[in-house]
């Protein structure tokens, strides 16, 4: 073997090594903090009381039952509303959509749009629709704020997906006489909806986890939630979305900020805990659900 060749195999060997340590240590970190927030919040986890019950504020064996609903209410809310806008606007864009500046622009802005700061959109939110509309501190506020910054990644994401659909499948509907709707709708869409539902369950987690953008539009309060009332114009009514709600990110936010908890550092964990366990059943959904998805739309 010459001397160039075991230069060559000898830096492979360096740079292969070195980019393992580096994945090794990424993957380290990201299993230390997972062990961390959930061993320390592991009490709270298994406390039916925890998770069903109401904050207490100055005294001990708070809950978070209204932020958990409020955290699920305002994502189902969230994904109704970007969901079908960001479908409509990935299927134009790769579609139907010239290719000319104006298409361009309206990437780029795309683009931008999906690296915003969540508090820039969360001070936006509070003057246009808080403010401005005259919402106030609201569901339906938070919901349509936390739509601003899903729409761009969902966008981007089912763009991506029907893009990677080999372009022999749509020509092959084309021929057989169907327009493009149809070819979109029945040939396109079924085989690109593994890497979008896969994208919509991961932006979920997104959505589930904000904070910023709920302190300015959702507001910080929790009010007692009444199950049993139809009334949706009650502040107690659960499904009312006009009415403040604190979600589990804001809820650990607040409650570190105020310091008036007793118990402060035991339901901080456990919130972050639920928070967490949350977030990795959505990683773990999308994973499974586009699997199976591909399996069945593949006949694999």
């Amino acid at each position: 073997m010459s001397a160039h060749v075991r230069r060559i195999n000898r830096q492979d060997r360096i740079a292969t090594g070195v980019l393992v340590g580096i994945a090794a240590f990424v993957m380290l970190m990201l299993a230390a903090i997972v062990i961390y927030i959930l061993v320390a919040g592991a009490p709270k986890l298994f406390d039916l009381n925890f998770l069903t019950g109401k904050p207490q504020q100055f005294k001990e064996g708070g809950g978070i039952g209204p932020e958990l609903f409020n955290s699920f209410y305002l994502l189902v809310l969230t994904l109704l509303i970007s969901v079908p806008l960001s479908l409509g606007a990935a299927i134009f864009l790769s579609q139907y959509a010239p290719d000319n500046a104006a298409t361009a622009v309206a990437k780029t802005a795309i683009e931008t749009l999906s690296s915003l700061p969540s508090v820039v959109v969360g001070l936006f939110g509070f003057l246009f629709f808080v403010l401005y509309m005259g919402w106030g501190f609201s569901i339906i506020a938070g919901a349509v704020a936390l739509t601003m910054f899903n729409i761009p990644i969902l966008v981007r994401v089912i763009q991506q997906a029907l893009e990677d659909v080999p372009r022999s499948q749509r020509d092959a509907g084309l021929a057989m006489g169907l327009t493009r709707w149809e070819t979109t709708i029945h040939v396109l869409l079924p085989a690109a909806m593994p890497a979008i539902v896969t994208g919509v369950v991961l932006s979920a987690g997104r959505v589930f986890g904000e904070a910023a953008a709920l302190i300015f539009t959702a507001g910080q309060s929790a009010p007692v939630l009444d199950f049993t009332c139809l009334d949706f114009s009650s502040p107690s009514c659960p499904w009312n979305v006009f009415r403040p709600a604190e979600t589990l990110a804001v809820h650990i936010w607040k409650i570190n900020s105020e310091g008036v908890v007793p118990d402060l550092t035991a339901i901080s964990n456990g919130t972050a805990a639920v928070l967490m366990v949350c977030i990795l059943a959505f990683n773990i959904l999308a994973r499974v659900i586009g699997k199976y998805l591909e399996r069945r739309l593949t006949s694999e």
